[in-house]
């Protein structure tokens, strides 16, 4: 496959940077790289342009540099929270991700901030404070502190009623009394005795 000698003009992903020099296959530069000028071809005339490109580049790097140390000082400062829901044990349901922490970030302190630059081991699965390491510039390293609280209320006591004793012996009569009424209505009727009239002599 043919390959060709070019300048990049913009930052190219997996490529190069803006004044770079790298080989490509004749293709992909005629068909790609040229139409959406984000390449020229090495020429006398082009590389002429390469201080004006490089001088692009170190403005662009520079200014990179300046907002990712500022940025990195303003996180240090913060702390996010990030409020989950837990079991009656305790234990988060899911667990926090870089995702997590970039949606949080932009929504709470309008800081927006790439995923990548999120140095997590592995996802948070514990309430508490947290220090996450950023990675945001190759010269720049940063931390941010993450508290995770509970949204869920914690599960309350039961206890039993507290019993007064003077109640229940007024409960335990009345109880007594009960009894006794329902034994005298199971009784049958008994008519009284009548007394017979006494014989006149």
């Amino acid at each position: 496959m043919a390959k060709t000698e070019v300048i990049l003009i913009h930052n190219i992903v997996g490529l190069g940077a803006e004044s770079d020099h790298v080989k490509v296959a004749a293709g992909y530069a005629r068909n790609y790289l040229y139409p959406q000028g984000l390449a020229i071809p090495v020429t006398a005339a082009n590389k002429r342009r390469l201080e004006v490109l490089r001088q692009r580049r170190a403005e662009r790097e520079a200014h990179e540099l300046n907002t990712m140390t500022d940025i990195a000082k303003s996180l240090a400062k913060l702390v996010l929270v990030l409020k989950v829901k837990t079991g009656d044990d305790g234990k988060m349901f899911g667990a926090v991700t870089a995702g997590t922490i970039t949606d949080e970030l932009k929504h709470q302190f309008e800081v927006t901030l790439d995923k990548k630059k999120i140095r997590l081991d592995r996802p948070l699965h514990n309430l508490g404070e947290h220090e996450i390491e950023l990675r945001l510039h190759a010269d720049v390293t940063g931390t941010l502190k993450v508290r995770i609280e509970s949204v869920t209320p914690p599960p309350q006591p039961t206890e039993a009623p507290a019993v007064d004793a003077s109640a229940a012996e007024a409960q335990k009569g009345r109880g007594e009394g009960t009894g006794r009424e329902e034994r005298r209505r199971e009784r049958p009727y008994r008519r009284p005795l009548r007394e017979k009239p006494a014989k006149a002599e």
